[in-house]
């Protein structure tokens, strides 16, 4: 069995493939048990289920929410997945309207603060033109992935990596504040299940933020998200050995849900690339 439960969407979010798309590649690949897991987006999940149907894939309802956790006074970006909830559910639906709403004032703000910077070296500003043409070149709402892209498209950097490094790091404005506690208030009354993502990620929102060290790591969930998680991302495209056997051991331990994705959002596309277990599809 191929299985990947974390998969982004042109049509949803930040990924490079519409849904259409993804499923086309999911059937090409063979891939057995998939969710879609766009950030704060779940107005495609009827879409999904359908194509999943068609493709005979099964699936399981998915959306990735950014969390803002607050550790020793400190405040940190983190993800978690939510699995298996009821997409109609009217609480989950307001707010994250409200949080993609949001997004769309923040794009706007990055927008400002990167013609600050462009100003101070003397380059072409972003125009409402230049907004237009970003918009158009995506299905969800704009954020700094497709901001890097388009700076790559005008000529400004040659990759993701630089424009980030050079501008949408130094650029950033805060995401709307939704705490651990109401995320997992919000997923749990949908009926779904709550997992960390990608806590060890050293390129991504993780807990690399706060510490490197995979012991470290797991006292924080032991500590501060015992009771508002039901699982641990175990599996992930940029995890090593370590890390996933680490997590799968505190997992086993604590008596904690288990799930795995490529995380794929990009071209070359990695969808179904994850060694998961046949096993991680019995826990739903």
């Amino acid at each position: 069995m191929k299985i990947d439960l974390h998969i982004h969407t042109k049509t949803g979010s930040d990924g490079a493939l519409t849904i259409e798309e993804v499923f086309v590649e999911a059937k090409r690949r063979n891939i057995d048990f998939i969710s879609i897991t766009d950030h704060d987006a779940i107005s495609h999940q009827r879409r999904a289920e359908e194509l999943a149907a068609a493709s005979e894939i099964r699936y399981i309802t998915g959306v990735e929410l950014n969390v803002t956790f607050t550790y020793n006074k400190r405040s940190v970006s983190l993800d978690f997945l939510a699995y298996g909830y009821d997409y109609l559910n009217p609480e989950l639906n307001d707010k994250l309207t409200l949080i993609r709403n949001n997004r769309k004032i923040r794009a706007r703000q990055i927008i400002e603060n990167l013609n600050r910077e462009f100003k101070k070296e003397s380059l072409p500003l972003f125009t409402s033109e230049d907004m237009r043409k970003m918009q158009e070149s995506v299905d969800g709402v704009l954020g700094r992935p497709h901001i890097a892209d388009y700076l790559i498209k005008k000529g400004v950097v040659a990759s993701r990596q630089e424009a980030f490094d050079k501008y949408l790091v130094k650029c950033d404005v805060p995401k709307y504040p939704l705490s651990l506690e109401e995320a997992s208030s919000l997923v749990h009354g949908a009926g779904g299940k709550v997992v960390l993502a990608h806590p060890n990620d050293p390129n991504g929102t993780s807990l690399v933020s706060i510490t490197s060290y995979l012991d470290e790591q797991t006292k924080i969930i032991l500590g501060e998200m015992m009771e508002y998680i039901d699982g641990v991302e175990c599996w992930h495209s940029r995890n090593d050995k370590e890390t996933t056997a680490h997590y799968i051991e505190f997992c086993r331990q604590h008596d904690l849900m288990m799930t795995g994705g490529s995380d794929c959002h990009q071209k070359p596309i990695i969808i179904g690339t994850v060694d998961i277990p046949d096993w991680v599809a019995d826990q739903f």
